[in-house]
C-alpha cells in the first residue's frame, strides 16, 4: 500500500508534553460502530467479565547517552574530543548494545567514547541503517553503568520541545515495569494505576503480562514510498508457556484478549499460529502489519495515538480498517484529545 494514504495533519499544540494527573483521567476514544468519548477510568464499565486486559512488563532504562570521542584503536586519530550522542536500542550481547549515533561523521571503527563516571565503549559494525555497535568496557553489568550516566530516552517529539528532568524517570515508567531493556515505554500502559486494576479486578476482567524490549525503532520514520518496500526493525520478546496457555484458555471460553498496547499486540501475534493458538515464544521479532493482516490471537487493543505514517498508526487501521481510523483520528483532533506517549488512549473493538 502507498505509504502516503496514511497520512494526516496534527496541530503541534496536540503533542502532550507530559502525561495526565491522575493518570487513570487520560481522555479514551472508544472506536467500534461508532466513536464514543470517555476516560481510561471507565474501562472496567466497557470490558466484560471473562476479558483479559495484556500487558508489556518491559522496564525503559536510561538508554541515552553523552559523551567525548577519544582515541582510536588501530590507528591515528582524527579530531579527538568530539562530542558523540548515542541512543541505545537494542542488545546483542552481555555487554554489547547497537545505538543510533549523534555526530556520527566523526565516529570511526574501533573509536573509544567516554560517556563520564567511568563509563566507557568501543564502537565498531556500523549497520546498513547507520547504527552503531557499542562495546561496553569493564566488568559491572551495564544496566548499572546506565544508571551511571545514563538519562531517560523521551521520544523525539517530545525531547524536541524540552529537556528530559527528574519527573520522567517516574512519568515514563509504567507500574509493570519489571524486565530491563527498553529504551522507550509501552505506552499504553502508562494510563494504568493500583485503583483502575483494582476495579477491574472487581469485575472479573483479568490481566497477563508479556514482555517486548521496545526499540528506538520505534520511532524511525517510513522512508519507503510503499509498505512493501519498508524493513521493519527487530525487538526481543517472551511469551512463556503459562501465559500462552492463560490466553488460549480466556478465548476457548469466550472472552477477549485486549492487547495493552501495541508491543503487547505485535509479540502476540508473533506467538500465535494459523490456528489461532498462542504458543510460548522467545526471540527477535520484526512482525510489520498493514491492512489485509488478518489477526490470530487479539481481539481488542487499548494504545495512545500514533505518528502519520508510522508503522503504528499502520497497525491500527489494520486492526479497525483505513477510513474509520481516520475518522476517529480526525475526531481526537477536532475535539482537543493529547496526542503521543503522553498523550490520551483509544480503546479498539473491531
Amino acid at each position: 500500500m502507498r505509504v502516503d494514504l496514511f497520512d494526516f495533519q496534527l496541530p503541534p499544540e496536540r503533542i502532550a508534553l507530559r502525561p495526565a494527573e491522575p493518570r487513570d483521567a487520560a481522555r479514551m476514544l472508544v472506536v467500534n460502530d461508532t466513536l464514543i468519548d470517555r476516560h481510561v477510568r471507565d474501562l472496567p464499565d466497557l470490558l466484560r467479565a471473562g476479558d483479559l486486559l495484556v500487558f508489556n512488563d518491559t522496564r525503559v532504562i536510561p538508554a541515552q547517552l553523552e559523551g567525548t570521542r577519544g582515541s582510536h584503536g588501530d590507528g591515528p586519530q582524527s579530531g579527538p574530543g568530539a562530542r558523540i550522542g548515542a541512543t541505545l536500542h537494542k542488545r546483542e550481547g552481555p555487554r554489547r548494545w547497537r545505538a543510533f549515533v549523534r555526530n556520527a561523521r566523526r565516529l570511526r571503527d574501533g573509536d573509544s567514547i567516554d560517556f563520564g563516571a567511568g563509563v566507557s565503549a568501543t564502537a565498531s559494525d556500523r549497520g546498513a541503517d547507520g547504527s552503531w555497535a557499542l562495546d561496553f568496557a569493564g566488568d559491572e553489568p551495564v544496566e548499572l553503568l546506565l544508571e551511571r550516566a545514563g538519562r531517560m530516552p523521551l521520544p523525539p517529539y517530545i525531547a524536541a520541545r524540552r529537556a528530559a528532568d527528574t519527573r520522567d524517570a517516574d512519568d515514563y515508567q509504567t507500574m509493570f515495569a519489571r524486565e530491563q531493556g527498553a529504551v522507550a515505554a509501552p505506552t499504553a500502559a502508562l494510563h494504568f494505576t493500583p485503583a483502575l486494576m483494582e476495579a477491574l479486578t472487581a469485575r472479573g476482567i483479568g490481566h497477563a503480562t508479556l514482555t517486548l524490549h521496545v526499540g528506538a525503532g520505534t520511532f524511525l520514520p517510513v522512508k519507503a514510498e510503499d509498505t512493501a518496500d519498508h524493513a521493519m526493525h527487530a525487538e526481543w520478546g517472551r511469551i512463556d508457556a503459562a501465559t500462552a496457555d492463560r490466553l488460549n484458555a480466556v478465548r476457548a471460553a469466550g472472552g477477549r484478549v485486549i492487547a495493552c498496547g501495541t508491543t503487547s499486540l505485535r509479540l502476540i501475534e508473533s506467538a500465535a499460529g494459523e490456528d489461532g493458538v498462542i504458543r510460548p515464544f522467545e526471540g527477535d521479532t520484526a512482525i510489520f502489519i498493514t491492512p489485509g493482516y488478518r489477526f490470530r490471537g487479539v481481539d481488542g487493543l487499548l494504545t495512545n495515538f500514533h505518528l502519520p505514517r508510522s508503522t503504528l498508526f499502520m497497525l491500527v487501521s489494520a486492526l479497525m480498517g483505513l477510513e474509520r481510523m481516520k475518522a476517529a483520528y480526525a475526531h481526537a483532533i477536532d475535539n482537543g484529545y493529547r496526542f503521543y506517549s503522553y498523550g490520551d488512549a483509544s480503546l479498539l473493538l473491531p
